[in-house]
């Protein structure tokens, strides 16, 4: 067991990295799906590189969940962050249609050790640290925060669906999407899921929570506004109005 003072160091240092991070990606553009380029390494198929850079984000929560003795409102929170990567880890990689796509390895380990971390340092707080009690499913907090998960969940299930049919065994290309919240950004899926683990932290109310959560804005922001950059070089009858990521906003 490490003492909270040198968990806490960890959680700042790490919290750091995500602004290093956001800063990099505003020159850097992570080469996968429609990024992927030559000269970063050997290539993963892209199915099997979203299942095992995900499963560490399950698997690391859940048995952690299931050899603590925290409170019933741990245990919650341990449950929505397990149903949230169960769909990342075993659904999703099985619903995208990308035949014959590939993701450099490089990239998959990166997100791999991203996920340690994120789920190693929530999932410690939440089995050793927590300081939850009964009152707590009555708070603000709890209130809000379920309402923004819930949201944010189903709309990322939502966008994510949409984004698949677009495609077909026979014809991978990219298409505009249309309908739902891509009336307004082209990145709804990236915004769902800000709102969702926006929803977590407010929940958890812990600096562990709110590292992911500053990790989640600082990786999906980036990709967002090169997404739509890439959508408006793509194609010239791309919508004009619609923003990147944040409806009317960004």
């Amino acid at each position: 067991m490490i003492s909270i003072n040198f968990f806490y160091i960890i959680c700042y240092v790490w919290l750091g990295l995500a602004g290093i991070t956001f800063i990099a990606l505003q020159l850097v553009t992570a080469p996968y799906g429609r990024h992927v380029k030559k000269g970063w390494g050997a290539l993963i198929p892209n199915q099997l590189g979203w299942f095992l850079m995900e499963l560490p984000a399950f698997t690391i929560m859940f048995f952690c969940w299931i050899w603590s003795e925290s409170s019933n409102y741990a245990q919650l929170l341990f449950g929505i962050w397990s149903m949230h990567y169960f769909f990342r880890t075993f659904v999703f990689p099985f619903r995208i249609k990308t035949k014959g796509k590939q993701m450099p390895i490089y990239i998959m380990w990166s997100a791999v050790f991203f996920n340690i971390i994120n789920a190693g340092i929530n999932g410690y707080y939440l089995s050793v640290l927590e300081h939850y009690s009964s009152d707590d499913f009555y708070s603000w907090k709890f209130y809000l925060g379920a309402f923004l998960f819930i949201t944010g969940f189903l709309g990322n299930q939502i966008s994510d669906t949409i984004l698949i049919r677009l495609r077909t065994d026979r014809d991978q290309s990219y298409k505009i999407p249309q309908g739902f919240l891509f009336k307004y950004v082209s990145c709804p899926n990236h915004f769902c899921e800000i709102v969702e683990w926006a929803g977590f932290a407010i929940m958890a109310w812990n600096l562990p929570a709110l590292c992911f959560l500053a990790w989640t804005l600082a990786n999906l922001l980036p990709r967002a506004m090169k997404h739509h950059q890439w959508y408006l070089n793509q194609f010239p009858d791309y919508p004009k109005d619609r923003k990147s990521i944040i409806p009317f906003v960004l």
